[in-house]
């Protein structure tokens, strides 16, 4: 007698309670990632726990990536062209430097990155009452388009990114709020893109633009001398 089952369950079969979790937690992760707003994950949450069967669990996660799967495209990024200075040039791709770590957490606490950091394709900030802070004015990127999911729960990111970077917020805010209070400008040639997706619960991320900072004068300047 072959037992075998089907690598694919029939839609007719029962669900179980473990079925119905997986199903919710891949939506926690597409509210997470900015697939599907709060009010969308709610009505599927309320389906996914109400389902009897696969045929009534499987529409609510169709859309969506497969787990551990390879991320959706955002969008068709044009090869990098090199600035006319080589600025941008030299920042993007690395230059043999590895990439620095694909998270930043902070559970009660805080997580900065700032100076010459190198930021990965894919970057998870998370804030738990705390607070982050990204700073990119003087960083190298892996990739010319890197991803920021930020989780901010009763808690900040703040991420400040140079003039000519092309900054794209996807971010969503439930009871909180994500804010880019300045505007990059024009796209420099070659400059990066920096995509700005996540979720914030009672908290709050905000994208700020700033140029870089400049290096003070050795020995502090001239100084006047003092007449006896």
């Amino acid at each position: 007698m072959n037992d075998e089952r089907p690598e694919k369950p029939l839609p007719e079969l029962r669900a179980s309670d473990a079925d119905r979790e997986r199903v919710v937690e891949r939506l926690r992760d597409a509210v997470a990632e900015g697939r599907i707003d709060m009010e969308e994950f709610e009505e599927r949450l309320e389906t996914a726990y109400t389902s009897k069967t696969y045929a009534e669990l499987e529409p609510l996660t169709r859309d969506l990536p497969a787990p551990g799967g390879p991320p959706m495209p955002l969008a068709a990024a044009a090869p990098a062209p090199v600035a006319a200075d080589g600025s941008w040039a030299s920042r993007i791709g690395g230059g043999g430097v590895p990439a620095s770590s694909s998270a930043a957490v902070a559970v009660m606490s805080s997580f900065q990155r700032k100076g010459a950091w190198t930021v990965p394709p894919r970057l998870d900030a998370v804030a738990f009452w705390g607070s982050g802070d990204l700073d990119l004015r003087e960083a190298n990127f892996a990739e010319r388009e890197v991803v920021i999911n930020c989780i901010a729960i009763m808690g900040g990111i703040q991420i400040t990114i140079p003039p000519g970077v092309e900054v794209d917020v996807r971010g969503f805010g439930f009871m909180g709020a994500f804010d880019q209070r300045d505007t990059p400008g024009a796209v420099a040639p070659g400059a990066p893109r920096v995509v700005v997706t996540g979720l914030a619960f009672w908290g709050g991320v905000e994208v700020k633009v700033k140029p870089p900072k400049r290096p003070k004068p050795l020995g502090g300047g001239p100084k006047l001398r003092k007449e006896l």
